[in-house]
């Protein structure tokens, strides 16, 4: 495909190569009147050789579009959704997720060409935007119910043990006292994201992770390397250092716990990563620049029965971990308007946090 000088695009569809889906408007015959700009990315052709050609020869099925646009000729139906393959130049085919809508103008349509990945990758983020807020209402119910009862329990303990006079018996209440005391320590654990005010001032991603670098290396001095990845030029932004800094930190630490193999055999590595995304769409929101900071380890990986869970509370796939780390990182960072990812297999966990930037 020959790469040609870029053509200036129709100006009614400008906007379009601001979205980072791909998009195509054609004609009734299938001819292309525009293709935005992530398009030509996507396809490795430039939009002056698209425009005018018959997009069916850019599918492996070029007779299920023919069918599509008989469709939308003949009014069978507003919007069609179907699956497809696009050819790339020197590529392997991208699967990609088909809308077409008639536009604004009669006989032409608007073709949306979202990849599978990414719209797998939407759903997901999805689900978790709600579950979060789920568990944000139950976590904020449950503690608060707690609560009431807890203290009667404390307070009846002590009672107690002003009364009694047998060592035995007071060690009993000791018990009592001790538990209700770290019950209550997890409840206001619980809480914290939401009694604490959001302090807003100005953030380099960078300090926060040389804070959370700092405060790692002084637990794990001797078996744990931590190297440094970063795109010096990211801009500074808006945000809750404190919050960036707890969140970084419940990330990084689970992830040096789950060296410990590594670390008996020297080899432990924690990456931390920064770079800029441009056009990004995640939180059902689209953003022209976002912040990745990447936490990579060189550890066994998440365990498959808890990997689609990993954000919910009290789950934790560490002995004696409260599953709490991650379900307060994902809240700071949502705070942000950001969102958690992870991807992870045996030997490499990736956790990357995505954050707006102006």
């Amino acid at each position: 495909m020959a790469f040609g000088k870029p053509a200036a695009p129709n100006k009614r569809f400008q906007s379009f190569d601001l979205l980072s889906t791909l998009i195509a408007v054609v004609k009734m015959d299938g001819a292309v009147l525009f293709a935005n700009a992530a398009l030509e990315d996507a396809l490795g052709t430039s939009r002056r050789t698209l425009e005018g050609s018959r997009f069916g020869v850019c599918f492996q099925e070029p007779q299920v579009l023919a069918t599509a646009i008989e469709g939308a000729r003949s009014n069978d139906f507003a919007t069609l959704r179907y699956e497809a393959h696009l050819r790339r130049f020197n590529h392997e085919p991208m699967p990609v997720l088909v809308t077409l809508a008639h536009g604004d103008k009669a006989g032409e349509l608007i073709m949306e060409m979202s990849p599978l990945e990414q719209q797998v990758r939407q759903d997901r983020e999805e689900r978790l935007i709600d579950q979060a807020q789920a568990n944000k209402e139950l976590i904020r119910n449950l503690a608060h119910e707690i609560k009431n009862p807890l203290g009667g329990i404390r307070g009846a303990a002590q009672l107690l043990q002003m009364e009694v006079e047998s060592r035995d018996l007071i060690e009993y209440t000791q018990v009592i006292i001790h538990e209700a005391d770290r019950l209550q320590s997890l409840v206001d654990r619980l809480l914290a994201p939401h009694r604490r005010p959001h302090v807003v001032g100005d953030v380099n991603i960078h300090e926060v992770c040389e804070r959370v670098r700092s405060v790692i290396l002084a637990e794990f001095p001797r078996d744990l390397h931590i190297e440094r990845d970063f795109d010096v030029s990211i801009p500074e932004f808006r945000g809750d250092r404190e919050q960036l800094i707890q969140a970084t930190l419940n990330i990084v630490h689970n992830a040096a716990q789950a060296l410990a193999e590594r670390r008996a055999a020297g080899d432990a590595c924690i990456t931390f990563k920064t770079r800029i995304a441009r056009q990004v769409i995640f939180n059902k929101q689209w953003y022209r620049l976002a912040l990745e900071l990447h936490v990579i380890d060189n550890g066994p990986g998440v365990p498959d029965a808890i990997k689609d869970r990993i954000f919910y509370p009290l789950v934790s796939g560490r002995d004696g971990g409260t599953g709490l780390g991650l379900t307060l990182a994902q809240t700071f960072v949502q705070q942000h308007h950001g969102v958690i990812e992870c991807d992870s297999v045996p030997g490499r966990t990736d956790f990357k946090i995505l954050i707006p930037l102006p």
